[in-house]
């Protein structure tokens, strides 16, 4: 049919790497031209008084896996983090260029505690601006003395909208229906932290893109609180 156009998905943003029919083996030059990517499963909730971020912690070039425990929970202010899913080098170049210009900001306008809303704009500007050329989906989450704990989600795409529990990465898609199904507000601290321990131990069960440890924090006005949950300390999951 004339005048129809049909896009190219190799050119799309949502697919900025081609993927190759057959790798083959990979030898220790070829295997540095492989893009390391977050397979990932990355989540966060508020609670009262704070929110809680969940992350697995394993990064794969193509097939292999090149870290097993990687920290995806990346701090960008002292109550501020990101929670990072796409491109490795992608959100680690956002993740570092938004750190230093929030920290300016904060010295510009005085403020110990810059907004976490503030830290979200500027992911978004970033992950908007260069949605052609990055692989980048994040969320912020934070606490400041304003709005208390918050947490935004920035997608492929560059959108910045605000909810109460978000998840991304490749081990989201294994766990809507359960994150639906179990989330309920007005959680303590305790219950929301063993929420994000099961939601994302659920995905790493699944999702062959997700694995390693489970690396939690939480943040309040108190400060941040970071965990892990060993392999050997995971949930055990039916797997038929």
């Amino acid at each position: 049919m004339s005048g129809v156009f049909v896009e190219d998905p190799s050119r799309s943003f949502l697919s900025p790497y081609p993927t190759p029919l057959h790798q083959g083996t990979p030898t220790p030059s070829s295997i540095q031209k492989i893009p390391a990517d977050l397979g990932t499963t990355i989540m966060a909730v508020e609670f009262d008084g704070g929110v809680v971020i969940g992350a697995d912690s394993r990064t794969s070039a193509g097939a292999y896996i090149v870290n097993r425990v990687t920290d995806k929970l990346t701090k960008v202010h002292e109550r501020i983090y990101c929670c990072r899913s796409g491109s490795a080098a992608d959100t680690q170049f956002i993740a570092t260029a938004v750190k230093t210009r929030l920290e300016g900001h904060a010295i510009m306008i005085d403020e110990e505690n810059p907004s976490v809303e503030t830290a979200a704009t500027l992911f978004k500007e970033y992950c908007y601006e260069y949605r052609d050329q990055f692989s980048a989906g994040i969320l912020v989450a934070g606490w400041d003395p304003v709005e208390g704990g918050q947490v935004f989600s920035i997608p492929l795409g560059g959108m910045k909208i605000r909810q109460k529990v978000a998840i991304g990465g490749s081990g989201s898609t294994w766990i809507y229906g359960l994150v639906d199904n179990q989330f309920k507000e007005g959680m303590s601290k305790e219950e929301t932290k063993a929420f994000v321990k099961m939601c994302v131990a659920h995905a790493m069960d699944r999702d062959a893109s997700s694995g390693g440890v489970i690396r939690l924090a939480t943040i309040t006005k108190d400060g941040v609180e970071r965990d892990v949950v060993l392999g050997n300390e995971l949930p055990k999951f039916y797997s038929g």
